[in-house]
């Protein structure tokens, strides 16, 4: 599977799980809803304060498995480094994957103060690889 088809496969499936790197070498699974921005990168929104940020604050690399709604069948993984960008320059892009993950919001204007309340940032995946490459 080539970066593309990966992104193909994320921008219709949301439901993943992101593994960081704890402080100790060892890895941490949460899982997340993923989406595709326009430059291409792999992108979660989650709370500045989560250990997941701190993890990529301090080892900015991450990989992203991403599954189908009925879970098992097709899946993608990608990997890469990941930026962290946080408010107020993380608003148009949270906006763009709500968008992409559940549609249009009812009220933009709640949905930004929401977003300034919990203190969201994006996670923004440059993705370096991606996969499977075989069945198995």
């Amino acid at each position: 599977m080539d970066r593309d088809q990966a992104l193909a496969f994320i921008a219709e499936h949301h439901r993943a799980v992101i593994a960081t790197t704890r402080r100790d070498g060892r890895s941490s699974l949460t899982p997340v809803a993923a989406a595709v921005d326009d430059q291409g990168h792999v992108v979660v929104s989650t709370r500045a304060s989560s250990m997941k940020v701190a993890h990529l604050r301090r080892q900015p690399y991450a990989s992203i498995l991403v599954m189908n709604d009925g879970f098992y069948g097709e899946f993608v993984q990608v990997e890469g480094p990941v930026t962290v960008v946080g408010l107020p320059d993380a608003m148009e892009g949270l906006v763009a994957y709500y968008r992409q993950v559940a549609g249009e919001h009812p009220d933009w204007d709640d949905y930004r103060a929401a977003m300034a309340h919990e203190e969201r940032v994006l996670l923004r995946l440059q993705v370096e690889r991606a996969g499977p490459n075989r069945a198995g």
